[in-house]
């Protein structure tokens, strides 16, 4: 039986502008802890901390929606815990927006742990190996204590390199029937944001029913989920493209776990708005800084004495100078934490969460320009040094589709 989101929604959307050669378009989406600019990229705090920053930092790099993760913090702290606090923004000292992911994804990462049947998923706790039934309905539970401005429904999620056919299709009908009882068990529409999810792997038919079946549910926001799993970039794109073609104009789109630049650049240009990923920060603790010339690794000797700011391109706090109010740290400095302090970890960190939200403001402001061809082509040409031969081809055939040819002169 098909369940209507209720239509008091804790969202309002206003589309700013669209670029006339792509899909990308420039957005304002409001939610209960603030507006929110689009396109944009959420830094990914799991268990109600981003790794090496404070709060007050990534407040200051401009975050205003960071993601949190329902099924880790469900084990720990726990539900009782954050009843008592009073929700996840209290706990973690965090004024903004929080999205949460409802926990479906460790059905992939964590996949030895759990058993998929349609009253939910049974998993051991990596922590205690001691057993959690994860539900809609507990998955919407949690995400209320939590909350959440934005709750993901909790979805049945496969491996996109999976080969088994039959067990893609259940998992996108199953999908839909769970949404229909998560909103069924949501409790707070009136100020939290219950958002569907897409699935059907990278079948596009499949795709496409999955898509119709969502929207008649109405729901404030739409995912596109069940990506960034292994599969090859030419076919994300087609799925990204093909979702997209068919989404309302008026409703937030979010591709859950991407974070590469090139994914995001091409991803806004197929018509996405949102997105998420561990990478930049888990990257910056093994070294690597995120750059407008590609991803450095300061760990190499090569760096030992190179007194240029990480990004020369970059306002973060650690490539300003320090007559600009900036800290000045070069990457001499970073190669010679990295391994050794964790002052090197958090530095990185700080400066890969500003780079990805600054890309998206960038992009955001072009496609206001009406200038988002050519911030595309700008940047994939800083990245390969104007190399053309080098482009990855998944993205130069991707971008063709929506009118952006990298390879012209």
């Amino acid at each position: 039986m098909l369940k209507m989101a209720q239509q008091k929604a804790a969202l309002s959307f206003e589309l700013v502008a669209k670029c006339s050669v792509t899909r990308a378009r420039a957005s304002t989406m409001i939610l209960p802890h603030g507006p929110v600019e689009l396109p944009m990229f959420m830094p990914v705090a799991t268990q109600a901390s981003l790794k090496g920053l404070t709060p007050e930092q990534l407040e200051s790099l401009g975050c205003r929606l960071c993601l949190n993760n329902t099924y880790h913090l469900g084990l720990k702290p726990g539900q009782a815990t954050l009843d008592a606090v009073g929700g996840a923004h209290r706990l973690q000292s965090w004024n903004h927006n929080i999205l949460t992911d409802s926990g479906g994804f460790q059905m992939v990462s964590l996949l030895k742990l759990a058993k998929i049947t349609e009253e939910g998923v049974r998993f051991l706790s990596p922590h205690d190996g001691s057993p959690m039934l994860l539900t809609p309905e507990h998955s919407m539970s949690l995400q209320n204590s939590i909350g959440s401005d934005i709750m993901m429904q909790l979805d049945d999620v496969i491996a996109t390199t999976s080969p088994d056919k039959d067990r893609m299709v259940e998992a996108m009908h199953r999908s839909v029937r769970w949404l229909d009882r998560c909103i069924e068990a949501h409790k707070y529409p009136e100020k939290q944001n219950l958002f569907c999810i897409i699935q059907g792997g990278l079948d596009l038919d499949l795709r496409r029913e999955c898509v119709k079946e969502m929207v008649k549910r109405d729901t404030p926001g739409i995912a596109i989920g069940g990506l960034s799993g292994g599969e090859e970039k030419a076919k994300y794109c087609a799925v990204v493209r093909t979702c997209t073609e068919m989404l309302p104009d008026m409703k937030p789109r979010y591709v859950m776990g991407v974070g590469y630049p090139e994914d995001l650049v091409v991803s806004v240009a197929l018509g996405a708005d949102m997105f998420d990923c561990v990478w930049p920060t888990r990257t910056a603790r093994f070294g690597n800084a995120v750059t407008s010339k590609g991803t450095l690794n300061l760990r190499h000797a090569s760096y030992a004495a190179d007194f240029t700011p990480v990004d020369e391109d970059c306002g973060c706090p650690c490539c300003r100078p320090e007559e600009a109010g900036g800290l000045g740290i070069t990457k001499a400095y970073i190669h010679h934490l990295t391994g050794k302090e964790t002052a090197g970890a958090h530095v990185l960190t700080m400066h890969n969460v500003y780079y990805l939200l600054d890309l998206m403001r960038k992009a955001r402001m072009a496609i206001i320009a009406g200038t988002y061809p050519d911030f595309v082509k700008e940047f994939f040409g800083k990245i390969y040094s104007y190399d053309k031969a080098e482009y990855p081809v998944w993205a130069v055939d991707a971008l063709k589709t929506v009118g952006v040819d990298l390879t012209e002169t």
